[in-house]
């Protein structure tokens, strides 16, 4: 992992390797997450120069306000991904909902669209959201629910107390961004789009299938065994799956 000197996107993307001439890919995390697992993946995907949206409040970032709208996490983000050169993204739950709003801005600003967009269990923004809200919790409550929901949460992190308010920080600043998003209606993306899940998650086909209302052409789906962190029970399989369907060339400059 690597943060360039000068770098325009200062802290907010995190980089693998330099790999010059290979598509870029941007990857943007669950609620909660960070982007050290994410850049990870270049390892195993090196057909792809890989970076991952790093969220205020956490990982390097830890000591810095976290965001708690989606209109302004979108601007940020916008106002330093580099879309001059071909790129695709993926975004995994919440990061699916930011990557789409991300990707619906540079369209209105008329830059370069992705070559592909990947989401990831998350059910598509128009539907609506009919779970009670979270981020008023207290600590305690609130990681309780994100763990019933949809795991992830490891014993050692519950078990410290530093490390549990520091997680509920960013969890609770994460579930307000989704849990006050509002979809506006838009004319579908005009980008192709790619909807992974895991075949036990809570998020079942009917949710997923619902992105096609989303796209201009027709959407992909892929599942894969496994719970809501269906990628890290079958890592290999899910990156030899995004090297097949996102283009090693992009040729095209898609905007509005």
């Amino acid at each position: 992992m690597a943060q360039q000197a000068n770098d325009p996107a200062g802290p907010w993307l995190i980089r693998g390797p330099a790999r010059p001439g290979r598509p870029k890919l941007f990857c943007f995390p669950h609620g909660g997450g960070a982007a050290a697992e994410f850049v990870r993946w270049a390892r195993l995907l090196r057909s792809f120069e890989i970076s991952a949206v790093q969220l205020p409040g956490r990982g390097s970032r830890l000591s810095e306000p976290v965001l708690t709208r989606m209109d302004d996490l979108v601007a940020e983000v916008v106002g330093i991904i580099p879309t001059g050169a071909p790129y695709a993204m993926f975004g995994h739950s919440f990061g699916a909902l930011v990557a789409y709003e991300v990707t619906r801005e540079l369209r209105r600003a008329g830059r370069r669209l992705p070559e592909h967009l990947v989401v990831s269990g998350f059910p598509a923004p128009s539907t609506p959201r009919t779970e009670p809200p979270l981020h008023h919790l207290p600590d305690d409550a609130l990681l309780d629910e994100v763990a019933r929901r949809h795991g992830g949460l490891s014993g050692e992190v519950l078990a410290d107390p530093e490390r549990k308010a520091r997680v509920a920080r960013y969890l609770r600043a994460d579930y307000q961004i989704l849990e006050t998003y509002e979809w506006q209606a838009e004319a579908p993306l005009p980008v192709p789009l790619t909807v992974f899940g895991g075949t036990e998650d809570a998020f079942g086909p009917d949710a997923l299938r619902a992105w096609q209302r989303h796209a201009s052409g027709e959407i992909g789906l892929r599942y894969f065994p496994g719970d809501h962190f269906y990628f890290r029970q079958h890592r290999e399989t899910v990156l030899r799956t995004l090297a097949e369907i996102i283009p090693a060339t992009a040729p095209s400059d898609r905007a509005a």
